[in-house]
């Protein structure tokens, strides 16, 4: 399997934050995680990688979209490390690249490279093989370490009101504990023009167009709040959130959520 490496970095990522308008009321659309682990399983990718094609194929054929019960929560990020061969992959983010290098540190890995397949927090070199369904059987047997709700509470063409609601039961726990909300479509296309991949038609799912967080719980283990999510202007199919709670420390995944197929989306 070939991989593209990449050396540690400082990314810093501003944000600026302004009253959303309001939206309009969305018939309720919601979900609850269970008292097992769903396990978390992300792609960090590059439309400007070589290499990267496979694996983004795998992970659409493992992984259908709005599956009717879905065996993991899904989060293919794309960084912009890669944009300086020659094509600026549009789905890419300074943030998701920022993400990848926090994960790999957390895992006390020494650098980063894609395709990259992490599952549960942790890098999954042998993604191709049995390693990842091993892993994910594994994951879905243990019980969950938090709480997650999701709800839709607003709705509009650009926007969407989601409220989340996480309890982390363990207090010494919640003191680690961040939460990530992230917003991802699918079957999203790009003719590639330039740059490695140039002549060739990519088709990504699960595809993280906007990422909030990491929000943190207070000293009772809850976070309770409404997250204002801006929508993309190009639009894919199968809107999807996925809430995640992690260990900040050591990047382990307390508990997932996604919540999909709903019309208010």
């Amino acid at each position: 399997m070939t991989t593209r490496l990449h050396g540690f970095i400082m990314v810093a990522v501003c944000i600026a934050a302004s009253g959303p308008p309001a939206l309009a009321r969305a018939a309720v659309c919601e979900a609850a995680s269970g008292p097992k682990v769903l396990p978390l399983v992300e792609l960090y990718t590059s439309e400007g990688c070589d290499s990267c094609p496979p694996a983004d194929r795998w992970l659409s054929s493992r992984f259908p979209v709005a599956p009717p019960a879905p065996q993991a929560s899904v989060l293919t990020f794309h960084v912009d490390y890669w944009d300086r061969l020659g094509w600026k992959d549009r789905f890419a983010s300074a943030q998701f690249t920022a993400k990848q290098y926090a994960a790999s540190r957390a895992g006390g890995e020494t650098f980063v490279y894609t395709p990259q397949v992490r599952v549960q927090g942790r890098d999954m070199q042998n993604w191709a093989g049995n390693k990842v369904a091993e892993t994910l059987a594994t994951a879905r047997g243990r019980a969950a370490q938090a709480e997650v709700k999701l709800a839709v509470n607003g709705a509009t063409a650009d926007a969407v009101d989601v409220r989340i609601d996480v309890r982390v039961p363990d207090v010494g726990q919640a003191r680690r504990a961040e939460v990530w909300l992230a917003y991802t479509e699918s079957r999203l296309v790009s003719d590639v023009k330039a740059g490695e991949n140039k002549g060739v038609r990519l088709e990504h799912d699960h595809v993280v167009r906007t990422l909030a967080g990491p929000f943190v719980p207070d000293a009772q283990g809850r976070l309770d709040k409404t997250v204002h999510i801006a929508r993309p202007a190009e639009r894919g199919r199968g809107p999807t959130l996925v809430a995640v709670v992690q260990d900040a420390r050591n990047g382990d995944v307390m508990q997932t959520l996604s919540l999909t197929g709903c019309g208010t989306l």
